[in-house]
């Protein structure tokens, strides 16, 4: 009996969790972004819910119209290797980068395909990501590949392969990162790994 209602709970945590991890995450955006500008529209007494985040979304909209001209991306390098001299500062904010260029796939354009890699040593299988190529002087082809690590793939290392030790993932590189970030819980189903 114990154990059924465990089970039940633990399965209707489960299913409510993504719901509710949404519902919390939109809440605090909305919140944040109505409330970052608030205090202007405080000192002009205007106090109409939802203002605040047309508002913010207007600001955050010119900003990218700045950062996307010519003057604004000189500027905005700039404030980065400001900031990437900063110790700490550059720490966090690397890493952010990182992992917000994943998500919105401006990292992912890099990768030019998805391909099985055995590695670290035989009969273990890798989702790596071509990132270039080259021959040497036999003109043999290999493969400039970003190993990513799980569950972040901002991390990895470099490797140069042989291309005929490689298999064709047969996926793209957005579900690749899903395979990689969900530790292979959102990997396809079906493979060429032999």
């Amino acid at each position: 009996m114990w154990q059924h209602f465990k089970k039940v709970i633990l399965a209707g945590l489960l299913a409510i969790a993504p719901i509710a991890l949404t519902y919390w995450i939109l809440k605090i955006t909305f919140e944040f972004l109505d409330n970052f500008t608030a205090p202007i529209l405080r000192k002009v007494h205007i106090d109409i819910p939802g203002l605040g985040l047309l508002l913010t979304l207007s600001l955050v909209y010119a900003l990218g119209l700045f950062v996307t001209n010519v003057l604004g991306k000189k500027l905005f390098s700039w404030g980065e290797r400001i900031l990437t001299n900063i110790p700490i500062v550059k720490s966090i904010y690397s890493t952010i980068k990182q992992i917000t260029q994943t998500f919105s796939g401006t990292a992912s354009r890099n990768f030019q395909s998805v391909i099985y890699l055995e590695y670290p040593r035989k009969r273990l299988w890798t989702l790596a990501f071509v990132t270039g190529s080259s021959t040497n002087e036999k003109k043999d082809g290999f493969y400039h590949l970003f190993i990513p690590t799980t569950p972040n793939p901002t991390s990895g290392f470099f490797i140069i392969v042989p291309q005929e030790d490689t298999i064709p993932a047969e996926m793209n590189v957005e579900e690749a990162l899903k395979a990689v970030i969900s530790g292979g819980m959102l990997a396809p189903e079906n493979h060429k790994i032999i």
